[in-house]
């Protein structure tokens, strides 16, 4: 690797980390260190979200699913509701980022909304929503439907969604509330509007019953790479979780969702793209790739073989574990959810020639994510490798066993970023947004007239203003026609 005064200035890099339970691979709860209440007990949480604060990582993100994952036999499967959990982590931090993962497949625009403003004002703006939309008949049952939309639908819905939600969050005016004791007036009426949306899947009146939070809006993030998961993101998304395998796979991504966005009029450095990888980490790359082989061990191979095939849509006695994978499987045209997922790990057997139980080892720590057993010094240098190749912002930072792969992390690959002048030795703001050096949305319904507010910077505009598309026009709460509401696109 090139010595510090010789490498490019780019801009710091940014760092989350990405919390599951007792860790990201498969096995990790089989471990002595685990504890047995990992997916549900508190003081873990804290616990992580400190240690990760300690770091000075740009924030803590979790993942989540309107269904149960996995056989609770097998493995842990519980899950707290996120931005419930991340309020209890607000408690005990103060800088780091808060990101929970919530679906707009089942969930509606305005309690949704209330809850990320609520937890941006608990946080005092540190809230980050990850955007997904949600597959799978089992999760659609939970909700009274008997399939899950297809994906191009779900991704409509997905798009309105956002719209209503920056729209109820635009509800509020920054300087609505005056708070005149001696006038009695708490807030300026016409500084609070209804926002009167009409569309495809929602009707929604508001306006929010919570005034505008620090941020104004949460960081908004995605997880999707298919097609239209990254028209998706390079409409709306400020950070971009993905998951890539080889070097020139995330110089690939990187290039297109960047490029999609400046095509819409966006500025490219505003949407951050951030790929994940399990760092596995040992004094010696030998003792490092022990480790990564005793989680291996662990795993139940007949268990991962059934969750393999679940996810490859074909029957598991069709798969041998001492076998590659059949020729005859569907193709992601035949998947309705997940896509991108999909194709990654067929490519990566295809690839490597990998049998079905090779397969599941490399599966086993991130579920398609990069898994890179080294030293400290090896772990550093694959980011910093990707990140000045033009593959990367930063980096979803995914321990495979919790806590001690992220205190791993925290306490010997950070210094040597930071001695690389690759990331931040304080923390210089205190928003989320200030950690990714975003702006904080303009209000588009207060900061300008008509298209002229739609025409202003920050996602999902394209800079060009157009036509309410989705609206009866805002009004204040009293009943005063406002300034017409202009969707975003």
């Amino acid at each position: 690797m090139p010595h510090t005064s010789d490498r490019p200035t780019r801009k710091p890099l940014h760092l989350n980390a990405f919390l599951m339970s007792v860790g990201h691979h498969e096995a990790a709860w089989r471990l002595p260190e685990s504890p047995a209440d990992g997916g549900t007990g508190i003081a873990h949480y804290q616990n992580l979200a400190r240690i990760a604060e300690r770091g000075l990582l740009d924030s803590v993100f979790l993942a989540d699913s309107p269904v149960q994952q996995g056989d609770p036999g097998r493995r842990p499967v519980s899950k707290l509701e996120p931005t419930v959990l991340l309020t209890a982590l607000a408690a005990v931090t103060s800088h780091i980022g808060l990101i929970a993962t919530t679906s707009t497949s089942y969930n509606e625009p305005f309690n949704l909304a209330r809850r990320f403003n609520s937890l941006d004002h608990v946080s005092n703006g540190r809230a980050g929503w990850n955007i997904v939309t949600t597959a799978g008949a089992d999760a659609a049952r939970n909700f009274g439907l008997d399939d899950t939309p297809l994906h191009r639908e779900r991704y409509r819905r997905a798009a309105e969604f956002v719209d209503v939600a920056t729209k109820l969050w635009d509800s509020w005016a920054d300087d609505a509330v005056v708070a005149d004791k001696e006038g009695g007036i708490h807030a300026r009426a016409d500084r609070v509007r209804r926002i009167g949306h009409r569309g495809e899947f929602f009707r929604v009146e508001g306006p929010l019953n919570v005034e505008r939070s620090p941020q104004g809006y949460p960081l908004l993030v995605q997880a999707g790479s298919s097609e239209d998961g990254k028209d998706f993101a390079a409409r709306y998304a400020e950070a971009v979780f993905t998951a890539q395998q080889t070097l020139e796979e995330g110089i690939a991504f990187y290039k297109d969702v960047k490029q999609r966005a400046l095509a819409l009029g966006r500025d490219p450095d505003g949407i951050k793209i951030l790929p994940g990888i399990v760092p596995v980490i040992g004094d010696t790359e030998a003792e490092a790739r022990e480790l990564d082989a005793e989680l291996d061990r662990l795993i139940v191979p007949e268990y991962a073989k059934r969750q393999l095939a679940l996810r490859l849509k074909i029957a598991p006695e069709d798969l041998d574990l001492d076998a590659e994978l059949p020729e005859d499987i569907p193709t992601e045209d035949d998947i309705e959810g997940a896509k991108s997922r999909y194709t990654l790990i067929v490519e990566l057997a295809r690839r490597e020639r990998l049998t079905v139980r090779q397969l599941i080892g490399r599966l086993g720590g991130g579920r398609g994510h990069r898994t890179f057993a080294g030293t400290p010094e090896q772990i550093a240098d694959t980011i910093e490798h990707w990140y000045v190749s033009g593959a990367a912002d930063g980096f979803n930072i995914m321990p495979a066993v919790l806590p001690s792969g992220l205190e791993a992390f925290v306490d010997r690959v950070v210094p040597l970023l930071q001695e690389r002048g690759l990331f931040r030795t304080e923390y210089t703001g205190t928003t989320l947004r200030d950690h990714y050096g975003l702006p904080r949305p303009a209000n588009r319904l207060f900061d300008g007239a008509g298209s002229e507010a739609a025409g202003s910077e920050g996602p999902g505009s394209d800079g060009a203003g157009s036509e309410a598309a989705g609206s009866e026009g805002a009004e204040a709460p009293g009943g005063h026609l406002g300034i017409g509401l202009v969707e975003s696109r």
